[in-house]
């Protein structure tokens, strides 16, 4: 979602700027636009990629050692140029419509969404301020304006003070060029500080700054920051003076490269034996430490696990819910992370959260995260793929998964390592609470260790794959059905297949066909049937058996020895192996393949799916 990149130099800085907008490109965007000073304001936008921005920069010959620049999700107003960030203030007597470039005074980018917007803007229309756009972003824009009187940073504290919602800013002011003031709170800001203090930069991610700066400052829930030729500082959200550590993070920028792939979701499809190799680097045995250095007292001390995740990574919670009952015997339940704050719920002391991310910023995610320590369940871990994310630091304990950077929108490697480190986690928890037997712990262990192997097999069976993409191509809904441990891996391929082919899919439990979803089903329903060789392996071939009797199309991933064949009407792709707990991380390999190619043969927008963003970082 939303991207910010800002800087003060002694140099034009625009390059670093759009650079760094085209490293945001992954996280989503339907505009974007980029700001500096040069004796004024100049500013360009477009709602095309940042290489038609680059294109209209350089036609406009905008160069300056200050300024801001944004990619925009749209939450207020649709994707249009008026609408598009940076947005100015050209004070009380001109619209920007009206005004030359000369009028306007502040410039300003911001992630998140602003609740009280609709108040402030009578506010200040009262004032005389009028608005261009539909954004609550102008809002704070003009807000900042009113309360200039000769320093930026206090204009901006006081302004902060009155909006209610989550944000990330990023603002200046042609009166003090070579200053770029910033806030933030439930949207993340860095700090990246510059070589000999020549240069100081602000961004929403530090893939922004890759090749431009390693040394970032993580600033912290309320925190502003004032960003200057040769110094910096930050106050906290008392408005006191706040020390934050500089830290050295290698942000790679490599891994954008697509290589021999069509897109970055096929990349990272044929990424994850890698990315879970990676994950488990190290892991020579079932350890609490795994988790960090108190897991130990706090694993021993817990009686139940409550799953916060949203998306992709609540399928990969639900899916952890039967290990670790099944495994660790510990009760477990799994909450859509944007529900679970707004509803009583009773809460329990002794409760292990478990937050699932892949940035490790998602705004739900984080908030409910924090209503749970709000109600006395202290103790937090987090699955994550971000070391130096918001979620990482607010947690007690943490996994990092090793799956990389991820371009593409819907996610494919990110969950599965998720699941790596899910598994893993359940076997800590059941060593520590004495359920795990050696001989157990050595055989999960050497299962995890066959992954990529495995992976590998289940990723030769594309072409496969691609003859049944050929026929949902030309469908527009589906249905997608497992049981038990495999019910999950159903609903994040109908996922899946949703997000970037926009093909209708549901999936349901395969024994509730018959309480509703059944009267859906004809032969332009093609039904999806994930079919391990497990103990519902029968149940499910009766389910099947209820498609088949009313002209439905199947289409059945199936292992070796399930007897499932193919015949009139019933389409199966054997999987190389059964694979017993850890089967889902196999069978949901072919799902993804499934969208991947059905978006292709449909000409869908694959990497970049309509009215989505990769990282979500507003409510």
């Amino acid at each position: 979602m939303c991207g910010i990149v800002a800087a003060v130099s002694n140099q034009n800085i625009v390059p670093i700027l759009v650079q760094g907008l085209q490293r945001l490109e992954y996280r989503g965007y339907d505009s974007c636009g980029v700001a500096v000073y040069d004796g004024g304001l100049k500013r360009a936008r477009s709602t095309a990629r940042v290489a038609e921005l680059q294109a209209q920069v350089d036609a406009d010959h905008i160069a300056g050692g200050t300024g801001i620049a944004h990619t925009r999700w749209a939450t207020h107003g649709a994707p249009a140029v008026h609408n598009a960030h940076p947005h100015f203030s050209h004070g009380r007597q001109a619209s920007a419509s009206s005004a030359n470039a000369a009028s306007a005074r502040v410039a300003l980018v911001h992630n998140g969404i602003i609740e009280n917007h609709e108040e402030l803007r009578a506010a200040l229309q009262a004032k005389g301020y009028v608005f261009d756009s539909q954004t609550d972003t102008e809002v704070i824009v003009h807000l900042v304006d009113s309360l200039y009187d000769g320093d930026l940073f206090e204009a901006l504290k006081s302004a902060v003070t009155q909006l209610q919602g989550a944000y990330a800013i990023a603002a200046f002011c042609k009166d003090e060029p070579h200053r770029v003031v910033g806030a933030r709170a439930g949207s993340p800001l860095i700090l990246g500080v510059g070589k000999d203090g020549a240069e100081h930069f602000l961004a929403s991610d530090a893939m922004a700054l890759a090749g431009v700066t390693d040394q970032i400052v993580y600033l912290e829930e309320g925190d502003l920051v004032d960003i200057q030729l040769g110094k910096f500082w930050v106050i906290d959200r008392q408005h006191r003076a706040a020390q934050r550590p500089v830290k050295t993070v290698v942000a790679h920028s490599g891994a954008a490269e697509l290589g021999p792939y069509r897109h970055y979701m096929q990349k990272e499809i044929f990424e994850q034996p890698r990315a879970i190799a990676d994950t488990l680097e190290g892991v020579e045995g079932i350890v609490p430490e795994l988790f960090g250095d108190d897991a130990y007292r706090v694993f021993k001390d817990i009686d139940s696990v409550l799953i916060l995740a949203c998306g992709t990574s609540y399928y990969s919670g639900c899916t952890a819910k039967y290990w670790l009952e099944s495994i660790a015997k510990i009760p477990t339940q799994v909450e859509v992370a944007s529900e679970y704050r707004y509803r009583t719920s009773v809460p329990n002391p002794r409760t292990l959260v478990v937050t699932i991310t892949q940035s490790g910023e998602t705004a739900d995610t984080l908030a409910a995260l924090r209503h749970a320590q709000s109600l006395g369940m202290m103790q937090t871990l987090t699955i994550c793929n971000v070391s130096t994310s918001a979620m990482v630091r607010e947690c007690k304990l943490a996994y990092v998964t090793r799956a990389g950077v991820e371009i593409g929108v819907a996610s494919t490697k990110a969950f599965t390592a998720q699941l790596a480190g899910l598994f893993l986690l359940t076997l800590a928890l059941a060593q520590s609470k004495g359920r795990l037997t050696d001989e157990e712990e050595a055989a999960h262990l050497k299962a995890m260790r066959h992954l990529p192997a495995a992976l590998s097999a289940v990723l030769a069976l594309e072409p496969q794959v691609i003859a049944w993409a050929e026929d949902f191509a030309k469908m527009e809904n589906a249905l997608f059905l497992g049981r038990g441990l495999h019910y999950p891996i159903a609903l994040e391929g109908a996922l899946k297949l949703k997000e970037i082919s926009y093909i209708h899919a549901e999936a349901y439990p395969a024994g509730e066909l018959k309480h509703g979803p059944l009267a859906l089903v004809t032969s332009a329903m093609p039904v999806v049937a994930v079919a391990p060789n497990d103990n519902l392996l029968e149940k499910l071939k009766s389910n099947l058996q209820e498609v088949r009797a009313r002209g439905g199309v199947l289409y059945v991933l199936a292992d070796a020895d399930s007897r499932l064949a193919t015949t009139e009407g019933i389409h199966v792709i054997r999987m190389p192996e059964h694979y017993g707990p850890l089967s889902p991380m196999l069978h949901v390999v072919p799902l993804q393949l499934l969208a991947y190619h059905t978006a292709v043969a449909r000409g869908t927008d694959v990497d970049k799916p309509r009215n989505l963003a990769k990282s979500v970082t507003v409510e």
